[in-house]
């Protein structure tokens, strides 16, 4: 009698391609206490021996990324983040939890679906030219040639981070669902782009004041899931996600067009000791 599946290490070639960027889905699990009651204690063993195997991030065919946190409060008890080219490895992670001997006692009670992309609201060097000249700095100047020059090397770093993210190694992490409003008085997706360009450029400003503090992933849903947008935030100490978030809600693209979903907030630990802190 064969057992539960061990988490693969040779991959076939993903069949559902992007032309850029990675598949990402997160997962939030509630521990059912009275099923765990009721799987042996030898057998709980072994499960969590498979299931720290399966999110283990440095195992021969894990996803590209993968995290592991805890979740405060009653929405969830475990949150997984998880990015790569394949969404059908994404998948088979949830699959062998569920399928794993802990697997009765783990109720998915969430997920998102999204990916990530690069935003039309990122400047290109054409459009960060005309941005400097607006702003009054002489396009034949020596100035000018030195900003445009590093925001050429910075546009590189930037895409790379939007479309396949490396996460930092910082405890705290907030995740979020939103969506640009339509409401009759306030839609967003009835004003020019020059607008919406300009209320994106003051939203971005304020969040690079969090520099050091705070970083995102931004990845998009629309047509994958009930929201536009996913928001992963992650921050050295719960209280700057709680001030980068308060702080940008006075930016006009939030305070006026952003409507948002449910936050988790989760603690990120290797997933040995997720499991431990949540009574697995």
């Amino acid at each position: 009698m064969s057992g539960p599946p061990r988490p693969p290490a040779n991959l076939p070639e993903p069949t559902v391609k992007m032309s850029g960027g990675w598949h990402c889905l997160h997962l939030f699990y509630r521990i059912n206490e009275t099923a765990l009651r009721q799987i042996p204690e030898a057998t709980r063993q072994a499960g969590r021996e498979l299931l720290t195997e399966w999110l283990n991030p440095a195992r021969p065919g894990a996803p590209k990324r993968m995290q592991t946190s805890v979740v405060a409060g009653h929405k969830a008890d475990l949150q997984l983040m998880l990015m790569d080219e394949d969404p059908l490895l994404l998948e088979g992670i949830a699959s062998g939890l569920r399928k794993s001997p802990l697997g009765p006692a783990l109720e998915l009670v969430w997920s998102f679906v999204s990916l990530s992309e690069i935003s039309e609201y990122v400047p290109t060097l054409e459009q960060y030219g005309d941005r400097l000249r607006l702003e009054g700095t002489d396009p034949a100047s020596p100035a000018f040639a030195a900003k445009l020059k590093a925001y050429e090397a910075r546009e590189v770093v930037m895409r790379q981070q939007r479309l396949f993210p490396e996460f930092p190694e910082w405890p705290c992490c907030s995740f979020y669902p939103m969506n640009k409003i339509r409401d009759p008085h306030a839609n967003w997706y009835t004003l020019p782009y020059s607008e919406r360009m300009e209320m994106m450029t003051e939203h971005g400003k304020s969040g690079m004041t969090f520099a050091g503090r705070v970083t995102q992933v931004i990845t998009a849903s629309t047509g994958l899931d009930d929201w536009e947008w996913g928001v992963t935030l992650w921050g050295r100490t719960p209280e700057y996600i709680k001030e980068i978030v308060y702080t940008m809600r006075f930016d006009q693209a939030s305070a006026r067009y952003a409507e948002f979903g449910p936050f988790y907030m989760s603690y990120i630990m290797p997933a040995g000791e997720a499991l431990k802190q949540v009574g697995l």
